[in-house]
């Protein structure tokens, strides 16, 4: 809150404290400096429509974005550095610690593929037998025909808790996440947290592994680091993003006391007629043109001021963790999931000059369809929950104050250079030859000096 003191600004303190009470709920294993009031009562918050629409997507406008809650699930949270300026902190200080040891972990696998069958297994067995740890696991792995007629895992099985997507709330339970697979896992795992995410440790098991850094080959004694607190972490910011969507005279039933990842999934607002989803995305929000042949055309606000429009396939909001996903494609430029930002990257704009921006990660976008457009326009969060963005519909989007804490192999910095060399191949060439030895080294014909091939 240094900030605040410095502006001296009495609307922005409060504004950022909200951001902070609303933002504190599971026991009191929890370390900030004051005591926390219980679970149920700040879960509510994401469960009532009419909180939601106002006081939770209030947001600090503080160009560095909220201030990342820093309690990861019930037990962990970041070891606390006095020497932090504002709350922008050196990512080589953040270190996971817990307050209580870990009792509860949630192994997240990618389905359908009989490669990580004996890694999960062994993994689960570890965990059980060796630290004495509940399970938690998706009730469709368990029923993997593999699995089902493996008779030394049969005992297992009834050990562990299982829950169904969309259905159970899992979020008050969970004290680590282990993910087995590739990149995917991870974004999986964020849509289950629409709150404060517990620790995330991902193992590289799929085809990519940008987001999983960890090698299964020794991850018994890498699981026994984690467990006793000794890791480094990076803390993903993610996006906060609000849809609202014109009935137009429907009338939309919403199961009563059903949610989606812990959030209701279509809060009406009976007044307006208007349908309000939220998601907390992790990678990037992408609007583009769907299955219509017509360029795409629609308005980008940034805190209530037009700054353009974007006509061609679409857009890209994304966070600097997406920065090397489809927004690199795209032709973004990449950024260290430390850097407090949003990207909003064209699609193919029918523009040369439309170029990728870069924008503080406090301000709020508002993205709609063109009074101009000619058809509708779809939106997907990351990769998921496809859906049409009509006219009279707006796409709210902000950085969320709930980041998703990875775990790292060594430190921040290093496993994120790590990833873009193995991972994206950047900068990879052939190294130019030094001249030899009785040669000048400002003589022409080079070649390389030009621009050329010369080696």
């Amino acid at each position: 809150m240094e900030q605040e003191k410095v502006n001296g600004s009495k609307e922005l303190s409060a504004d950022a404290a909200s951001y902070r009470c609303s933002a504190c709920y599971g026991d009191e294993d929890w370390a900030l400096g004051h005591p926390i009031r219980g679970r149920a009562k700040s879960r509510s918050l994401s469960a009532s429509p009419a909180l939601a629409s106002t006081r939770e997507f209030r947001r600090t406008r503080s160009l560095h974005g909220p201030c990342p809650v820093t309690t990861f699930g019930p037990k962990a949270c970041v070891l606390q550095n006095p020497q932090s300026i504002m709350h922008i902190q050196d990512p080589a200080s953040q270190r996971l610690t817990w307050n209580k040891s870990p009792k509860s972990v949630l192994v997240i696998k990618k389905v359908r593929d009989a490669s990580l069958l004996q890694p999960f297994r062994e993994l689960c067995t570890y965990l059980m037998e060796q630290n004495n740890m509940i399970v938690y696991v998706e009730k469709k792995v368990l029923e993997d025909p593999a699995l089902v007629s493996d008779d030394h895992f049969g005992p297992m099985k009834r050990r562990f808790c299982t829950f169904r997507e969309d259905y159970d709330d899992i979020s008050n339970q969970i004290d680590l996440i282990i993910c087995l697979g590739g990149d995917g896992t991870l974004l999986y795992a964020s849509s289950l947290f629409q709150g404060s995410v517990p620790p995330v440790m991902a193992f590289h098991l799929g085809s990519l592994g940008f987001l999983t850094p960890f090698n299964f080959e020794n991850f018994q004694s890498q699981v026994t680091q984690v467990i006793q607190g000794n890791a480094a972490i990076v803390l993903r910011s993610r996006l906060k993003v609000r849809v609202v969507k014109e009935l137009s005279g429907k009338k939309l039933a919403v199961p009563n006391g059903v949610s989606e990842h812990g959030v209701l999934a279509a809060a009406l607002d009976a007044e307006l007629g208007k349908q309000v989803m939220q998601y907390q995305v992790l990678n990037e929000v992408v609007i583009d043109r769907g299955p219509s042949s017509y360029l795409s055309n629609v308005d980008v606000y940034l805190d209530g001021h037009l700054i353009t429009t974007v006509q061609g396939d679409g857009v890209i909001v994304s966070t600097p963790t997406g920065s090397t996903a489809y927004a690199a494609a795209a032709g973004a430029s990449m950024i260290h999931p430390n850097v407090p930002a949003i990207m909003v990257t064209p699609i193919c704009p029918h523009s040369l000059s439309f170029r990728p921006i870069v924008v503080p990660a406090g301000v709020e976008l508002k993205i709609m369809l063109s009074p101009e457009a000619r058809n509708t326009a779809w939106v997907s969060f990351d990769g998921r929950k496809r859906q049409e963005i009509r006219h009279g519909d707006s796409i709210s989007i902000t950085t969320s104050c709930y980041p998703l804490p990875s775990v790292c192999v060594r430190d921040p910095v290093s496993d994120w250079f790590e990833s873009l060399a193995q991972c994206l191949h950047w900068n990879l060439r052939k190294k130019q030859a030094r001249f030899p030895e009785d040669e000048g080294g400002d003589e022409a014909g080079d070649g390389d000096e030009e621009g050329g091939s010369g080696s």
